[in-house]
C-alpha cells in the first residue's frame, strides 16, 4: 500500500505554514494567493454558526483514504444542496431515457463474483438516461454541456447503477466542492440567466480559482460537448471502482461505453441554430431511431489495474480530474448495450428513475476517490427530496427485477404489504423471514487504512495541468482551433477583466500557443502572467484516443440526409440519391417549400417530410439540392432556401447538386470545393457525406 502522505494539498492554503485563512484571501492556481478586493470578510460558517477552517476538503481517514461519516460539514452542505430544487433535479434535469438490455461477451470471473460480469450470454434489462447537466427541465437539448450517462442494470443480484458522464474526468477532486461548482455554473441568482450555459462570470471566476478544473475545461471547450446525437457519445464511469473475486482479491476498474455509430459532433454555429430549429433535437433523434428499429448500441469496456500498477502511474487514479490513457491501460471489451424500447410514459420512467452510485452488487466495490465518496451519500439524499419518499425504490422503473426482502417498513408512499409479526433481525419467531447470507452477500474490499484523519488533500492530487496539456496536444488542428475559439467566445461573455486574464494565465501551463491564440482573440495587449504551479507540468505522450475527428467512423449509419426539391425537380435524380443514402444506412427526408410536396418534372406528386422554413439544413449531416431552372429561380427569392445552402456549406457538409441546385448555390454566393458533388454521382456524394469538409472551415469562418 502506498504510504500515507501527510502534507496538505499545495493547491490550497497551507494551514500548517501559516498562510492566510481562505476567507481573507483568494486562491489562484497552484497555491498563489491574492487579496480579495474590499478587505476583510465575515467568517464562513455552518448553518449552526460554526466557523469552517477548511471549505475545500472532506474529512478523510488519511490523505488518500475514505471520507468519514462524522463529517457534519460535508453532510450539511451536500444535504442543503440536494434539496434546493423541488421537484426538479438539481443537475441533469433535461434528459432522454430508454429501455434495453446488456449482454456480456467476455467474462471477468477471475476478477469479480458479480454475475452480470461473469455469466456469458445473459441479457440483463437496463434503463439508460442521458442528460444535460446545467439546464433546467425546460431547457434545450443542444447547449455546450457535459452529458450525463446513467445506466441502471436490473441484475439477478439486485440493481447496479453505473452513473457517469460522456467525458472521462470531472471539474473537482472533492465532493465538498460540488455545491460551489454547480452554484457557479447555474444561472446567476440575482438575474436568473444565463440558462444552461457556462459563458458567464460566476462560472469562469470559480474556474480561475480552481486550477484542478483546467483539465475538464479542455473537455467542455472541445467538440465533445456538442454531440451530433446521443447515439454518438461515449460514456464513462469516471471514478476508479473495485472488482472483488471469490478469493477476496480486489482489482481496480474503470468503466467505458463506446458507441457503435462512432463519435460525431456539431459545429458551434450549427448547434446554436439547431436549438432554434428543434429544441428536442437529441430526444427526437433517439425516439425516431428506436421507432425505426435502428437501435442505439454501445460496447462496454473496462480498464483493469492493480494497486502496484497504479503506484507507477504519473498521476493519482483516485483523482477524478485525471484519466488513465488507453495507451497506458488498454480497454478490454466485455459486452454491449442495446436500447430497443422507448418508455411508455416519460414522467413515470425517465423523470422518476432514480440513480445512485451506491447501488452496487456483490463483487463490485468503491475506491477512496473523494468525489465518489461524497456521491455515495449525495445521490440517495437527493432522491429522498426529489421523489418525496424513502420508498422510491418501489416505483416500477426503480424496483429490482430480482426478489428483494428486508425488515424495513412503513413510511410515506409505502406500496408493499408485509405480513407477519416480525420486522427485525435476528429473530426466532419466523422461520422464513429474510436473513443475512455471509457467503453470498455483499462484502467490501478488505483494504487496510493507515494515517491521521484530517481535512487534507494528498500531494499526489496537486498536478492540475499535465493531462490538460496532453488532451489539447492530442487533438487534430481543427479540434484545437475549436477549443481556442470556444474559449474566446466564453470569455468574451465575462465582464470582469481579471477573470479573463486569470484563465489565460492558466492556459499558459497547458500550451503557450493556445494561450496566445485566446489572448489575441480577447484583444489582450500582452499575455498575463502564468500562476505558480503546485506541481511541475509533465510532458505526457499525446493520446489519439482523445480525438473525435481522428476516430470518426467511415459510415452513414445513424446519419440524416436532407433533399431540397421544388416544383419541376427531377424525380429520378431524387430517387437515385435517396436510395444510395438509405443503402449506406442514412435516413432521408424530403424538404420542400410546402409540406404537401411538389409536382415533379414528369407530372407526378412527391410528398415532403418537412417544410423548408421549418426544416433547415442544420438538422442534417449532408444535403442534396435537386431543382429545375424555374425552381432555382423561385427559391433564390426565399431566405430559407438561401440559408439552407449557405448553412450547409458553412457547416462543412457535403452538398449534391444538379444544374438547378448549382444555380441556387451561385445565387447564394456559395463557393465550390471537393464537398460540392454532382447529383449524378451518388457514390461520390455518399463518400463525401460520411465526414465534414474540414479544409473548408478556414474559408468560411475566422477561428482563434
Amino acid at each position: 500500500m502506498r504510504k500515507a502522505k501527510t502534507a496538505s494539498h499545495s493547491g490550497y492554503p497551507q494551514k500548517e505554514t501559516g498562510s492566510a485563512p481562505y476567507g481573507d484571501s483568494q486562491l489562484a492556481a497552484g497555491g498563489e494567493l491574492h487579496q480579495i478586493a474590499g478587505g476583510a470578510h465575515s467568517a464562513l460558517t455552518t448553518n449552526q454558526g460554526v466557523a469552517l477552517s477548511d471549505n475545500q476538503n472532506t474529512l478523510r481517514a488519511n490523505p488518500r483514504g475514505p471520507a468519514l461519516l462524522e463529517d457534519f460539514i460535508l453532510r450539511e452542505k451536500i444535504t442543503h444542496f440536494d434539496h434546493e430544487r423541488i421537484p426538479e433535479r438539481i443537475v441533469h434535469a433535461r434528459a432522454t431515457g430508454a429501455h434495453g438490455f446488456f449482454e456480456l461477451t467476455a467474462s471477468l470471473k477471475q476478477y469479480t463474483t458479480a454475475r452480470i460480469l461473469t455469466e456469458l450470454g445473459d441479457k440483463t434489462p437496463v434503463f439508460t438516461r442521458i442528460s444535460t447537466v446545467a439546464g433546467g427541465a425546460g431547457s434545450v437539448d443542444t447547449p455546450r454541456d457535459v452529458r450525463g450517462f446513467a445506466v441502471k442494470f436490473y441484475t439477478k443480484e439486485g440493481n447496479w447503477d453505473l452513473v457517469g458522464i460522456n467525458v472521462p474526468v470531472f471539474f473537482i477532486q472533492d465532493a465538498i466542492k460540488f455545491p460551489d461548482l454547480i452554484h457557479a455554473i447555474k444561472m446567476e441568482p440575482d438575474r436568473g440567466f444565463p440558462q444552461s450555459a457556462t459563458a458567464h462570470d460566476t462560472f469562469w471566476d470559480f474556474i480561475s480559482l480552481s486550477p484542478e478544473s483546467m483539465h475538464m475545461v479542455m473537455w467542455i471547450m472541445s467538440d465533445r460537448t456538442l454531440p451530433r446525437s446521443l447515439r454518438m457519445i461515449e460514456g464513462f464511469g469516471v471514478h476508479s471502482f473495485r472488482l472483488i473475486n471469490d478469493a477476496g482479491k480486489s482489482t481496480f476498474v474503470k468503466f467505458h461505453w463506446r458507441p457503435k455509430l462512432g463519435l460525431q459532433s456539431t459545429i458551434w454555429d450549427e448547434t446554436v441554430k439547431i436549438s432554434g430549429a428543434d429544441q428536442d433535437f437529441h430526444r427526437r433523434d433517439m425516439f425516431e431511431a428506436i421507432a425505426a428499429g435502428h437501435f442505439p448500441e454501445w460496447e462496454f469496456s473496462v480498464q483493469l489495474f492493480t494497486q502496484e500498477e497504479a503506484d507507477k502511474f504519473p498521476f493519482d487514479h483516485l483523482d477524478a480530474t485525471k484519466l488513465i490513457p488507453e495507451e497506458l491501460v488498454p480497454l478490454k471489451v466485455i459486452g454491449r448495450m442495446v436500447l430497443d424500447r422507448w418508455p411508455n410514459n416519460f414522467f413515470a420512467e425517465t423523470e422518476q428513475v432514480a440513480f445512485c452510485p451506491s447501488h452496487v452488487v456483490p463483487g463490485i466495490d468503491f475506491s477512496n476517490d473523494p468525489l465518489l465518496q461524497g456521491r455515495l451519500f449525495s445521490y440517495l439524499d437527493t432522491q429522498l427530496s426529489r421523489l418525496g419518499s424513502h420508498n422510491f425504490h418501489q416505483i416500477p422503473v426503480n424496483a429490482p427485477k430480482c426478489p428483494f426482502a428486508n425488515q424495513q417498513r412503513d413510511g410515506h408512499m409505502q406500496m408493499a404489504q408485509p405480513v407477519g409479526r416480525v420486522a427485525y433481525e435476528p429473530n426466532s419467531l419466523s422461520a422464513d423471514s429474510p436473513r443475512e447470507t455471509p457467503a453470498k452477500g455483499f462484502h467490501s474490499a478488505a483494504v487496510p487504512e493507515v494515517g491521521d484523519k484530517g481535512r487534507i488533500r494528498a500531494a499526489s492530487f496537486a498536478d492540475h495541468y499535465s493531462q490538460a496539456r496532453q488532451f489539447y496536444l492530442s487533438q487534430t488542428t481543427y479540434e484545437q482551433a475549436h477549443i481556442a475559439s470556444a474559449l474566446v467566445f466564453e470569455l468574451s461573455k465575462v465582464d470582469h477583466m481579471h477573470v479573463r486574464q486569470a484563465i489565460v494565465g492558466h492556459l499558459r501551463h497547458i500550451d503557450e500557443s493556445l494561450a496566445r491564440r485566446v489572448a489575441a482573440g480577447l484583444g489582450f495587449g500582452k499575455l498575463p502572467a502564468a500562476p505558480i504551479t503546485a506541481a511541475p507540468v509533465q510532458e505526457m505522450k499525446p493520446s489519439p484516443a482523445l480525438q473525435i475527428i481522428g476516430r470518426m467512423k467511415d459510415t452513414l449509419m445513424g446519419r440524416a440526409i436532407g433533399i431540397l426539391i421544388a416544383d419541376g425537380s427531377d424525380g429520378a435524380a431524387v430517387k437515385t440519391l435517396e436510395n444510395a443514402a438509405r443503402d449506406a444506412g442514412a435516413t432521408v427526408k424530403i424538404v420542400a417549400p410546402k409540406v404537401a410536396g411538389v409536382t415533379l418534372a414528369d407530372g407526378s406528386l412527391l410528398g415532403a417530410d418537412g417544410q423548408l422554413a421549418g426544416t433547415p439544413s442544420v438538422l442534417f449531416d449532408a444535403v442534396a439540392v435537386i431543382l429545375s431552372d424555374e425552381g432555382a429561380k423561385a427559391l433564390s427569392m426565399e431566405a430559407a432556401a438561401i440559408d439552407f445552402v449557405r448553412d450547409a456549406f458553412g457547416h462543412l457538409k457535403a452538398i449534391a447538386v444538379d444544374k438547378g441546385g448549382r444555380a441556387l448555390l451561385k445565387l447564394a454566393n456559395v463557393g465550390q470545393d471537393a464537398g460540392i458533388v454532382d447529383s449524378g454521382d451518388a457514390r461520390a456524394f455518399v463518400a463525401a457525406a460520411k465526414t465534414r469538409q474540414w479544409e473548408r472551415e478556414k474559408s468560411v469562418r475566422t477561428l482563434a
